[in-house]
């Protein structure tokens, strides 16, 4: 693929993640997204990625290699012995530095956040590599520093701090744009590590009584 090729398709992305995370996925029309990108073909999407769905899931695997990157390089810095602050630390910390490099206005939290709240976009999901060995990795290393707590609970919990660290980062985000905040992404992450450590601790008192949130995918 060319390079006027691969920007042009950098040029839809970008403003598909635009208007989807100001305006919902299914309020935007494929035709509204080519315009918005500044470009008469109207089946531009179709031919620079075959369609909507393809579309969505290049959007949705964008930039995750570089988080991973930086994933990598944290838990190869930690050691074997590794704490719960530690391992979350690997998965929040990357995500926050990736929306701190973009530029502003960004967009990438708040289009993520409609897409977790959007029940038509579980076709366009399946099958999207959003999670990644890395984070697979941390994810068994947190529940074996998480000792006695069981399992499901702590898949339950997870989903609930993914639902909240995804949402705050997206008004966030929105208040950086709508109210001129100062960004301090790095912060948040640590507003985030506290919180995500003492609520995945917390002793399990009733652990068959409420451990049936639905899975939603890993976008982070």
């Amino acid at each position: 693929m060319g390079a006027h090729s691969d920007k042009a398709r950098e040029v839809l992305l970008d403003a598909a993640e635009e208007l989807f995370a100001r305006h919902g996925i299914d309020a935007v029309s494929n035709r509204r997204i080519t315009e918005h990108a500044g470009t008469a073909n109207h089946s531009a999407i179709a031919y620079h990625f075959g369609g909507r769905d393809e579309m969505m899931r290049a959007l949705l695997g964008r930039h995750l290699e570089e988080m991973n990157r930086r994933r990598t390089a944290m838990i190869a810095a930690f050691g074997d012995d590794a704490g719960v602050r530690e391992l979350l630390a690997a998965m929040i910390l990357p995500w926050l530095d990736h929306l701190a490099s973009l530029p502003a206005p960004s967009w990438r939290a708040r289009f993520l956040f409609q897409v977790r709240s959007v029940p038509s976009m579980a076709d366009s999901l399946s099958g999207v590599a959003v999670g990644s060995p890395e984070v697979e990795n941390l994810i068994q290393r947190l529940q074996a520093a998480l000792g006695d707590i069981p399992a499901e609970v702590i898949r339950s919990r997870s989903m609930i701090l993914g639902s909240m660290v995804l949402g705050v980062s997206a008004s966030y985000e929105e208040s950086i744009q709508t109210q001129g905040t100062t960004p301090n992404w790095t912060a948040v992450g640590y507003f985030f590590i506290d919180a995500c450590t003492g609520m995945l601790s917390a002793p399990a008192t009733h652990p068959d009584e409420f451990t049936s949130i639905p899975s939603v995918a890993y976008l982070l």
